[in-house]
């Protein structure tokens, strides 16, 4: 599926649009919705009776080189006075009291390592980080295994480690290839750095490389924009994910006063639609409003892990889990000073703190409906209505018909046979249709935390 049915206009909003969007939609309920647990609950009555048969696992490293200009993620620049050390033994601490909680036959169906910047670890402990996913019970190199790293850290040396222990796909965080607009984006690099980075992953042999680009960048052209998709098509790269940049609370942006100008909405929609069009001209599939795939990508094998169904066990801080009844993680924030505060909590952290959830959401019906339609729909391939009715019993349309009808007559959705799926304009859309889904709890407490 190309998701080209319906053409993208070039600064003209649909009849009934909402304001603009401001926030990446990926996972539902938002991390800002989460709140101190009383009391925490043991993780092995969270666990007790959930499925455990094809579980995700995700281990997040919280330290980057830099931290660039539009990043809101739970990160700090360096690791001083052995921090990195002391943090992998607290992960390991965790991961000893999470497994504690699962069942002897608990399966990991899919793994990451995300950030920050997990190559920002040296290769010795890359290869530690690998240890403690396997003892959690992850078999690396029989599961699909995906690693963030930036250019300046895919050294041939980590690089080696990565693909040893089984990783197939490696995503590098290029942003631009140009290095005024990387410069704009408080992403200072040279190019020439990038394609060595990229040179290097190649020789690694790795399966799958991502490349991440950002458009809406102050001062960015289209010329600007398309050259440097040009430039990231020269390697080829299996997959490409294209993120429009948004400026939140406490970036470095939004410290230096970023931020859309009145035209800003409508530059950003039309570089999305030059971006989705250049790359589907040269052969990539539309997975979502963000991702695309190589039609000639090679095929890595089954992966049945489900994001609407199936649990997911993260370990590290800014890691989230998630059960039936309870999405949980450790505390969250983007200033600096309140990271490098929760991640000192986190390396002192004993095994028997690690045994119970410290903040997390509650996932009523209502919330898990919600996010299963919304973690659904904003596919390209769109939600099967049987596999909804199969969960909850009913039809989407009885729990959602408002803002269905409402995304059917903006021209955002459509009823093919038994799928509900977005068109062209409707992915474009997605960070505006993510958030009507979003319900008064969430809501209110995202505002309570924009609030603080």
């Amino acid at each position: 599926m190309t998701a080209v049915d319906l053409p993208l206009p070039t600064g003209v909003a649909p009849a009934g649009y909402v304001p603009p969007y401001q926030n990446y939609v990926y996972a539902y309920p938002h991390k800002t919705a989460y709140r101190p647990l009383h009391p925490r609950p043991a993780l092995t009555d969270l666990w007790a009776d959930e499925p455990q048969d094809a579980l995700s696992l995700y281990l997040h490293v919280p330290f980057c080189e830099v931290r660039c200009g539009f990043c809101n993620l739970f990160t700090r620049v360096g690791a001083p006075g052995e921090l990195s050390a002391r943090y992998l033994v607290a992960l390991e601490r965790q991961a000893e009291a999470v497994r504690e909680a699962l069942a002897p036959s608990a399966r990991f169906a899919t793994a990451a390592f995300g950030g920050g910047t997990p190559t920002y670890l040296t290769a010795a402990e890359l290869d530690r980080l690998c240890d403690i996913a396997e003892r959690m019970g992850a078999d690396l190199r029989a599961v699909p295994l995906s690693v963030e790293a930036s250019p300046s850290t895919a050294t041939a040396d980590r690089l080696e480690v990565l693909a040893t222990r089984g990783v197939t796909r490696l995503s590098l965080g290029v942003q631009s290839f140009d290095e005024t607009d990387a410069r704009a984006a408080v992403r200072p690099q040279r190019r020439a750095d990038v394609e060595a980075a990229l040179q290097r992953i190649r020789d690694a042999a790795i399966d799958v490389l991502n490349i991440d680009l950002i458009y809406g960048i102050d001062g960015q052209t289209p010329e600007s924009w398309i050259a440097s998709l040009d430039a990231a098509l020269a390697w080829r790269p299996e997959e490409l994910y294209l993120y429009p940049l948004y400026v939140r609370p406490l970036t470095g942006l939004a410290r230096r006063g970023g931020g859309p100008d009145p035209e800003w909405d409508a530059r950003r929609l039309d570089l999305y639609r030059r971006g989705r069009d250049h790359l589907i001209a040269s052969g990539y599939i539309q997975e979502s409003m963000r991702m695309f795939r190589r039609a000639d990508a090679p095929d890595l094998g089954p992966n049945d892990y489900a994001c609407q169904t199936d649990g997911m066990i993260g370990l590290g801080c800014g890691a989230r889990s998630y059960t039936r009844s309870l999405h949980y993680s450790f505390d969250y924030a983007v200033d600096a000073r309140e990271v490098r505060a929760i991640i000192d909590d986190y390396v002192a952290g004993t095994t028997a703190d690690f045994r119970r959830a410290v903040v997390g959401h509650a996932m009523t019906e209502d919330e898990s409906r919600r996010r299963h339609l919304l973690q659904s729909v904003l596919q390209a391939t769109g939600m099967p209505v049987a596999n909804y009715r199969s969960q909850f019993g009913a039809d989407p349309h009885e729990h959602f018909g408002v803002e269905l009808s409402r995304w059917a007559e903006r021209g955002w959705l459509v009823s093919e046979g038994d799928r509900l799926r977005l068109t062209a304009l409707g992915l474009a859309y997605s960070d505006a249709l993510g958030p009507e889904l979003f319900s008064p709890e969430v809501r209110a407490a995202m505002a309570e935390y924009e609030g603080r």
